[in-house]
């Protein structure tokens, strides 16, 4: 099995590698084209986030409908309606698994998901 990297970051990883089948997409956290986190709440943050997310998976050749598993990180779980609400809105037919826990992020920031994709060769 070959290992592929796609992306660039300013920090040491890669925004996705594929390993065979799979895809792996590194926390996207919601930071905008300009390098700063997005203003905004929950449902702000979550969007840049998950359209994040689709720009990674773009450069492996794989889109959301591609991703069969996230793991989601919430600074407040009490945020978790709204994130929810938008989260439906980028799976709206067969949502992949998904394990969702309140944490404390790296950054000032209110979400962080990573995200694994299934698109065979």
């Amino acid at each position: 099995m070959t290992k592929q990297c796609f992306g660039t970051s300013h920090v040491p990883l890669s925004p996705a590698v594929r390993a065979g089948d799979f895809v792996y997409v590194s926390g996207q956290v919601p930071v905008g084209a300009d390098g700063k986190v997005v203003n905004g709440g929950i449902a702000e943050q979550t969007k840049q986030v998950l359209e994040n997310i689709k720009s990674v998976l773009a450069l492996a050749g794989c889109t959301m409908e591609d991703v069969v598993k996230t793991h989601v990180y919430v600074q407040d779980a009490r945020d978790f309606g709204g994130f929810n609400a938008v989260y439906a809105g980028y799976f709206p037919k067969d949502p992949p698994a998904r394990t969702t826990a309140e944490a404390r992020l790296m950054i000032d920031i209110k979400v962080e998901i990573e995200a694994i994709a299934y698109k065979p060769l």
